[in-house]
């Protein structure tokens, strides 16, 4: 498996925008090790890049105070080259990424003496209780909160003349429910429109969610504007275990599978308004995949009559503002009509699903 020769890949390709799809295990986190190797500077050997992944969550472990009850509970920051840019933080701003999750916790920032060192840990608490009584947030709290500690630092741009060549996001949605895969969509798009002429922006994902709304909006409709022509899709794979990085519009079927499990999952426990985004995905992946691309054909192969009719409907639901808030649930006629369509897609293609 050449990871080195995937990376330079990457890093040679003109466009600044670079959106990769690999299911786990396909070797993402390892990419983007490779690529900060690849691209340090030749003779101080300093990173050129900031990058998210997980070992940048690793960093962040829990001290549980087990001997005094939990009594100084604390999320601890193990010491790194990040500690000399905490001083650019300040709790306001962290609060100000996390307030788009609509966070149940308050928390305090524990600083080292030594203002070099920046913060020690993070305690949390229930506003109403007051951080005397510190209490250990839910495994996707905290990915939500370790993700909005590394947007607080994009915001202030900490890294500014010393490692601004490039962001390499690495699948900074595990451990999170639907609702936020899309506001993270959406801070990953501010993070694009802030820098993608400045520098490279790389993100990488398994969630075929979050791929698919960056997709939508970053390559196709009236706001893709100036991205479209700076953005590359592509598929990240292991064929014969050699690593396979391949062109999306070479590979437009490959998703399918996994939108139809993502929609039937939705379909079964609660729909939202924003599930139209991926249910158009789906329509024009097979579109593609039969040569033609539009959604109004794939409703007319799938026994749609008022084809065109369908296609504005799926169209104005999907391209609401459903990248961040659009969480409402559907009305009774928007469920209808997307498990007809569904339905249709499965009976016509005969897929099986299997969880």
């Amino acid at each position: 498996m050449d990871f080195k020769k995937v990376a330079g890949d990457i890093r040679d390709l003109k466009n600044n925008i670079i959106l990769i799809f690999a299911f786990n295990g396909a070797g993402k986190t390892r990419l983007s090790v490779e690529y900060k190797n690849l691209t340090k500077e030749p003779e101080t050997h300093d990173h050129t890049g900031v990058y998210y992944n997980a070992y940048s969550e690793d960093l962040f472990v829990w001290f549980n105070d087990e001997g005094n009850d939990n009594e100084n509970i604390r999320l601890d920051i193990i010491p790194s080259s990040l500690n000399q840019f905490h001083t650019f933080l300040s709790k306001e701003i962290i609060i100000e990424k996390l307030k788009m999750y609509n966070p149940t916790f308050d928390f305090s920032l524990n600083l080292n003496g030594d203002q070099e060192k920046g913060i020690d840990s993070f305690s949390f608490f229930i506003p109403d209780s007051g951080p005397e009584k510190p209490i250990k947030i839910s495994r996707g709290e905290e990915r939500i909160f370790v993700w909005c500690f590394f947007l607080a630092l994009f915001e202030v741009d900490a890294w500014t003349g010393t490692q601004d060549a490039h962001l390499f996001i690495d699948d900074p949605v595990s451990s999170l429910d639907e609702h936020n895969i899309f506001i993270t969509a959406n801070s990953i798009l501010d993070l694009v429109k802030e820098y993608y002429l400045k520098r490279k922006v790389i993100v990488t994902t398994h969630h075929i969610g979050l791929f698919s709304i960056l997709v939508d909006r970053l390559c196709k409709g009236g706001k893709s504007g100036g991205f479209k022509n700076l953005t590359s899709t592509f598929s990240l794979s292991l064929v014969d275990k050699e690593l396979v990085l391949k062109k999306r519009n070479d590979d437009v079927f490959l998703f399918h599978l996994h939108l139809l499990q993502v929609l039937e999952l939705a379909i079964n426990t609660e729909l939202f308004r924003y599930h139209f985004v991926l249910l158009r995905q789906l329509l024009e992946n097979i579109g593609s995949f039969l040569g033609v691309g539009f959604i109004s054909y794939t409703l007319e192969q799938i026994g749609f009559e008022n084809k065109d009719e369908v296609a504005d409907l799926v169209n104005s639901l999907s391209h609401k503002d459903a990248y961040s808030f659009q969480f409402s649930e559907m009305a009774i006629s928007e469920k209808e009509i997307f498990i007809d369509i569904f339905e249709r897609v499965k009976q016509k293609y005969n897929f099986v699903l299997h969880s």
